[in-house]
């Protein structure tokens, strides 16, 4: 399979390149991405094959079906990585909460976070292709929580491979903190930025495009490649989760094969999101995505309305940091697939000059084919929490509640609906605390004992070491010191 661009080819890049060439040099022309030339088709032939299929045996065929050029027993041991997690024979478990809305936890990996799903196998592929290639690379990896730790993890110790990893400084959880600037393995490098995670994520787009950035790394003998969602070897693992979750409610008598679902997803940089869209693209039966959001509501104003519009808009910090993003890289490769590489780069050039661009009216109705949107403010969020623990003795995090406000207003009664909970109710427990018991200001450790004692569960082994871990990554710099300091750890 051949990798093009989605806003079409300039004279620097090939027309088309491999999947290895894409994951590796992840920004394409114009500083587009790179996306599939075709998809493969996974009818109701494959659904009914992988029926009774495990996790690893289904996600194998799938990527075996998109005939990429990574070797098979690379896959294998990449895949293989998923034993890590809570159950190896059931790395993501599908959950009852209401008798039509089903919770596809994807947070059972060694971070406990949905990243786990995509960066545990991206990471032993990257360094294997970085070995056999006898190439060191630079990973930069921007973060709004979950990204950081989940790369870091992957890539902690492994050959021919160094990570930079930028964060909002205080604008992560305590515990997603915890888990950065805690990491000491000697290849990874831990920033805290002053500023916000688009802040991140601009420079990290901008370092993977300058000529400049990529001379200085060629004297030091090392290459660029990013962990961020924009890299394809990340959203290729994100595809298999939403076929997994479908089934999962095939198995258990909740919907007949080939019934239409809701996927209904809390949204940030919207790579899960486009997961469960590249999922339906190749055959999932789905009625609609639909986009959960809290008060950075971006993605609601487009779906709803067809504007992109940052001209006024600034982040708004929230109890649901990870989405506190109002450049969603994702969005770009939907653009594509719906409207081709012209007027995605014209969309996305306007965006980045103009800080907006507007759909027209067909293409806001084609948009809306695919997708939904809502968004849920913090106290309604933490309602959600308190109420969905009292009565279905459910216990989610901030993220997942965004879910359960959309899934209110976004559906149709008698269509079954996935919510996917991208992180475990310990990554933000003072929030949860809070919207349990009403208590305030209580420092993650205090709130974690809390809600294990409320709620009966234990507090995972990894999660409470890290409040006596020692911190080793201590820096924090303003933004425009990036790039330097990014040279100095190389």
């Amino acid at each position: 399979m051949q990798f093009i661009q989605t806003r079409g080819e300039d004279a620097n890049k090939k027309e088309k390149v491999s999947f290895s060439e894409a994951i590796l040099d992840p920004i394409a022309s114009y500083g587009g991405l790179y996306v599939p030339e075709t998809f493969p088709t996974l009818g109701r032939d494959f659904l009914e094959k992988h029926l009774k299929s495990d996790y690893k045996t289904m996600a194998l065929d799938m990527l075996d079906r998109f005939e990429i050029d990574i070797d098979k027993e690379v896959l294998r041991e990449a895949i293989d990585l998923y034993d890590r997690f809570d159950d190896p024979n059931n790395p993501v478990p599908v959950v009852k909460v209401k008798e039509d809305l089903y919770v596809s936890e994807l947070y059972h990996g060694p971070t406990r976070a949905f990243k786990d799903m995509a960066l545990q196998p991206f990471g032993a592929i990257l360094s294997d292709i970085a070995q056999k290639r006898g190439e060191n690379y630079l990973i930069l990896a921007a973060t709004s929580g979950d990204t950081g730790p989940a790369a870091l993890e992957t890539f902690k110790d492994r050959a021919n491979v160094k990570v930079a990893c930028m964060y909002p400084e205080g604008g992560t959880s305590d515990v997603q903190r915890l888990q950065m600037v805690t990491e000491d393995g000697k290849n990874l490098k831990v920033i805290g930025i002053k500023g916000v995670f688009d802040d991140a994520q601009t420079a990290l787009k901008r370092l993977l495009a300058s000529n400049r950035f990529k001379e200085a790394l060629k004297e030091k003998e090392t290459k660029l490649s990013a962990a961020n969602s924009v890299n394809f070897g990340r959203i290729i693992f994100q595809i298999i989760y939403h076929i997994h979750s479908y089934l999962e409610l095939v198995r258990k008598g909740a919907v007949a094969m080939g019934e239409k679902v809701y996927l209904n997803v809390p949204s940030g940089n919207f790579g899960n999101a486009l997961g469960g869209y590249y999922a339906w693209k190749m055959g999932l039966p789905v009625e609609k995505i639909i986009i959960s959001s809290n008060k950075n509501n971006i993605l609601t104003q487009l779906i709803k309305e067809g504007r992109y519009d940052l001209r006024n808009n600034r982040v708004i910090p929230t109890t649901s940091p990870a989405m506190d993003i109002l450049k969603s890289s994702n969005v770009e490769r939907v653009l594509f697939d719906l409207f081709g590489a012209k007027r995605t780069k014209e969309l996305m050039e306007s965006l980045e000059k103009e800080h907006f661009y507007e759909l027209t009216s067909d293409e806001l109705a084609k948009l809306q084919e695919c997708f939904n949107a809502d968004w849920c403010d913090d106290e309604e969020g933490k309602r959600y929490i308190k109420e969905t623990f009292e009565k279905e003795k459910y216990l989610m995090d901030p993220h997942t509640a965004t879910c359960f406000k959309s899934y209110e207003t976004c559906t149709k009664e008698g269509i079954k609906s996935i919510v996917y909970s991208t992180a475990e109710w310990t990554k933000f427990s003072p929030v949860i605390a809070n919207a349990l018991t009403g208590e305030v200001d209580t420092r993650d450790i205090d709130a974690l004992r809390s809600i294990s004692k409320v709620a009966g569960l234990p507090i995972p082994p990894m999660i409470e070491a890290l409040f006596t871990k020692p911190i080793v990554q201590n820096t924090v710099i303003e933004k425009e010191e990036i790039e330097e300091e990014i040279l100095k750890f190389i």
